[in-house]
């Protein structure tokens, strides 16, 4: 009862606090949160969003440097063990301390939320946390582990004592929504509007603005439109068809940078009879190798960028663009061959191709159902008679996760994309192409349930390995061979934009963030 008041009472502050402000901005998002709590979905726009209204150990800049966040210093102190001292005097939002308390809990709860669609025990499993003091914690692995530190800057931190009694609900209707960040949260009305105020007490750079109301605004042209009458002071996920333009604009300001996010498919891999999948007599062809090859060579990316992308994106050969840490020199795109593709579908028993449908979300990624539409064109050419089902990603999410009879994925053939929480190349290997494992946090979004014995070890092999130049050599092995093997489909890497009005200035993110940290007052 007396959590609740607690709750009630900040809850009723924050609203107060939103009736006299002096200085708000307005943005315009083009996907909005799925959900309020921080721990619920490891999704590009749902950490952007928590990155507001919460802090993590530490704090990734735009460039995805480290920095002190509620851990002011941190290091291995054996091979084994890590050690983190915590700031102190950091207030959460309804005026508790924040303590070592609140970490060792966060630890725990956030890779075990129910019906999570993709777990942020990518980050957390195989790591013991233990409170030493106050503001010490340390966190045991069973193998030298040399990327804590990136792993927990994924992680938002929330109050034990309000976490304790709460799901996900209740942060989805403000109840518990408690961190310790810059912004404090005043409601959230789903598909309409997402009210923030600045946190008067917040222990590092103060907020740029006194109030900051951010509206989903799915349609392109209305969240353009909104921008140049005014409605809205900021947009991100700029249309590609509308950047020149905007450019020309003196009462606008652009930021475009390259992300780490690249847009890949995502196949069928553990059935024998995939379920979208029609003119084979039951049989799988994902499953085999020439098929995967020949899907890759039908698909013209650098027409994808020109034509699709209007130039706004990078042709995709592995998980990251060239130059993070860990991709290797050796990979390009695949080449467009369209005949050397019809001749490996022959050669794998399909000459006169099968049917396989597409799907994809139509509101998460730049350009998504236009790609998901001009791949399946492109496979029809070469007698894969693509049909494409596109829908919001609330529902795509849900389904390519744990929509089918069983509790398994549900799709055969899924666009899906993924950005480096960490930065570097572990981040998609253990993700993405690691075979499932969910007491170790391997393969969290492994739609295609791909698995490869080999592919697993260079990249457990990998995370073991403290020396940097070695680590880059195994994870960028494991990539080659993942990649040779078709594990996953790169297409091609984005390239985002954001647009302010005059007045206000966006560092863009390699992360692609829309994160209110990064908007300032020029």
């Amino acid at each position: 009862m007396k959590r609740a008041l607690r709750l009630a009472a900040a809850t009723a502050t924050m609203l107060f606090a939103s009736a006299a402000v002096a200085d708000e901005v307005t943005i315009g998002l083009g996907s909005e949160p799925s959900s309020m709590d921080p721990h619920y979905h490891n999704l590009g726009p749902n950490n952007a969003f928590a990155s507001n209204v919460y802090d993590a150990l530490i704090i990734q800049d735009e460039s995805q440097n480290l920095t002190p966040g509620l851990a002011v210093s941190w290091k291995p102190i054996s091979d084994l063990v890590w050690e983190f001292k915590l700031r102190e005097g950091v207030k959460f939002h309804d005026g508790s301390d924040f303590n070592a308390d609140d970490v060792v809990f966060t630890a725990e709860r956030a890779p075990n939320v129910p019906n999570s669609p993709s777990s942020f025990g990518t980050y957390l499993k195989g790591k013991t946390f233990k409170k030493i003091d106050d503001f010490t914690v340390h966190v045991t692995t069973e193998a030298p582990y040399p990327l804590m530190a990136v792993d927990l800057s994924n992680i938002q931190i929330i109050s034990n004592e309000v976490g304790a009694d709460v799901g996900t609900g209740d942060f989805n209707d403000g109840k518990a929504m408690i961190g310790t960040g810059p912004y404090k949260f005043v409601e959230w009305k789903p598909s309409d509007s997402i009210v923030l105020v600045k946190n008067e007490n917040y222990w590092g750079e103060p907020a740029a603005f006194d109030k900051v109301n951010i509206k989903p605004i799915k349609s392109n042209p209305t969240r353009v439109a909104a921008l140049l009458a005014g409605d809205v002071d900021m947009i991100d996920n700029v249309p590609t068809t509308d950047i020149e333009t905007l450019k020309k604009n003196a009462d606008l300001t652009l930021a475009q940078g390259i992300s780490n996010r690249v847009i890949y498919f995502h196949m069928d891999r553990f059935r024998d009879n995939s379920p979208f999948i029609t003119g084979t007599n039951g049989k799988n062809p994902l499953n085999d190798l020439r098929v995967r090859k020949a899907i890759s060579m039908a698909i013209n990316r650098p027409a994808i960028v020109e034509r699709v992308m209007e130039g706004v994106a990078i042709p995709a050969g592995q998980l990251l663009p060239p130059g993070f840490f860990g991709t290797s020199e050796k990979l390009k795109p695949v080449a467009y061959d369209p005949k050397a593709a019809k001749t490996l579908l022959e050669e794998a028993g399909y000459k006169d191709g099968f049917g396989m449908t597409i799907h994809g979300p139509n509101d998460r990624y730049i350009n998504d159902a236009k790609i998901a539409q001009a791949v399946g064109q492109m496979l029809t050419r070469i007698g894969i008679k693509a049909q494409v089902e596109t829908m919001p990603r609330n529902v795509f999410f849900r389904d390519a996760s744990s929509g089918g009879p069983n509790g398994e994925p549900k799709f055969s053939f899924i666009l899906v994309g993924w950005g480096s929480g960490t930065g570097e190349a572990s981040s998609p290997l253990k993700s993405l192409i690691h075979t499932v494992n969910k007491d170790q946090g391997f393969g969290a979004s492994n739609r295609g349930r791909y698995s490869n014995p080999e592919v697993d070890k260079l990249i457990e092999d990998a995370l073991a390995t403290v020396d940097d130049a070695k680590r880059a050599e195994l994870l960028a092995a494991a990539t080659e061979k993942a990649i040779e093997d078709v594990a996953i489909i790169p297409l091609h890497y984005q390239v985002n934009t954001w647009a302010t009005r005059k007045g206000l200035k966006y560092l863009p993110r390699t992360d692609e963030r829309t994160s209110l940290r990064s908007l300032k007052r020029e």
